[in-house]
């Protein structure tokens, strides 16, 4: 299902957005979150949208068309996806050869628009003033209005009443495309396949930052070293590589080198009780890894290792109150080669290297997420 989202702003095309996403399963984007990923790339392409964003220029139709033609040409757009902000003009809408099925046409009046943007209770951008979206306003029927009209002879428009609540225009694009809500599934889904994000990385890689972007996605936590901290915790004892490497040996002799997920087993087919993804914070042995795959059977495992350099990561450990001393060369050695984790590092499905700042890195994660979850 290939869908566009077209409305003023204020018309509430990035919640139904979202919300489509997860009912149809297919990824929801922005042409800014395209722009965006696509200037990370060092690529001849990234490079030309990098500096042309950087100079705040709009990048020309003729660029526009080819550049998200390309990005949508990506493995985890191949099943659909639900894109809003394009195409903008009618120029682009007709050298766009992505194969829309549908376009939503969210329909809301100026002065709604206006009150909703004026009265929101969140963080007002700094392009979301009344003079700037009241000159967004205008940009969009002088120049996305034909969009409109161009999709509406080709018979693929669907206009909603976009005054109504959030719950009743979602069941009218719905109901728009052929589909219906029965206990707050789609009838025409089902989620096939169960995914486990297993994160492996170093101290102060960034683990903890990436499970807090998931977390807030609603997906299950399962962390393996918590069962670790909290025993320290509870022995008032020091979080020290010594203290931990003790307590890691007094596991394994018991459970073996797949400690970790012998101990979690439980936890993660809980966790899929009710979610068809889940992520594991922190994958240590190669040993656990292959204990996952062979005992869940029926769940995709994917590896993904953080990497930054060691300088910035004993930096970010150093300015941790908890845990602030468990780090340094003793620890990494420990981890890479008495724990056996170098191995999941080389059979890593997606390296992140986390270098920057924790927007980079939830962006990365953002783009990561969408491949695992829509491919």
């Amino acid at each position: 299902m290939k869908l566009v989202l077209i409305g003023i702003p204020g018309a509430g095309k990035s919640t139904q957005g979202n919300l489509l996403s997860k009912q149809l399963n297919v990824p929801y984007l922005s042409t800014g979150h395209i722009f965006r990923n696509i200037a990370k790339d060092k690529t001849d392409i990234g490079r030309y949208v990098k500096e042309t964003m950087s100079a705040g220029h709009l990048i020309p139709d003729e660029r526009t068309v080819p550049i998200v033609e390309d990005y949508l040409s990506r493995k985890e757009y191949q099943k659909g996806y639900i894109l809003d902000g394009f195409p903008r003009t009618l120029l682009q809408a007709k050298k766009f050869k992505n194969g829309v099925d549908k376009v939503i046409y969210l329909n809301l009046t100026d002065k709604e628009a206006l009150w909703r943007i004026a009265y929101r209770n969140d963080e007002m951008r700094d392009d979301q003033t009344v003079t700037a979206m009241k000159k967004r306003i205008d940009i969009f029927h002088s120049v996305t209005r034909p969009v409109i009209d161009f999709y509406d002879k080709k018979g693929i428009l669907a206009t909603i009443d976009g005054t109504k609540s959030i719950k009743e225009v979602n069941k009218e694009i719905l109901k728009n495309l052929g589909k219906q809500m029965i206990k707050n599934q789609l009838a025409a889904w089902e989620q096939k396949k169960k995914i486990l994000i297993v994160m492996t990385g170093l101290p102060g890689s960034g683990k903890s930052e990436a499970a807090e972007f998931f977390k807030k996605k609603k997906i299950p936590i399962i962390h393996f070293g918590k069962a670790i901290n909290d025993h320290v915790d509870r022995k008032g004892l020091e979080h020290t590589e010594q203290v931990h490497s003790q307590m890691r040996m007094e596991i394994r002799q018991k459970h073996g080198m797949q400690a970790m997920a012998v101990l979690n087993e439980s936890n993660i087919k809980k966790a899929f009780k009710d979610s068809s993804i889940a992520v594991v914070d922190d994958l240590m042995s190669f040993e656990e890894y292959e204990y996952l795959t062979q005992t869940l059977r029926n769940i995709r495992v994917v590896i993904l290792a953080l990497w930054a350099p060691k300088e910035l990561r004993y930096r970010r450990i150093n300015k941790r109150e908890y845990r602030g001393k468990l780090g340094g060369k003793d620890r990494d050695l420990n981890e890479i080669i008495a724990a056996n984790k170098g191995p999941t590092f080389a059979y890593a499905d997606y390296m992140l290297v986390n270098d920057e700042s924790i927007e980079d890195l939830r962006s990365k994660l953002e783009f990561i997420y969408r491949e695992v979850y829509f491919s």
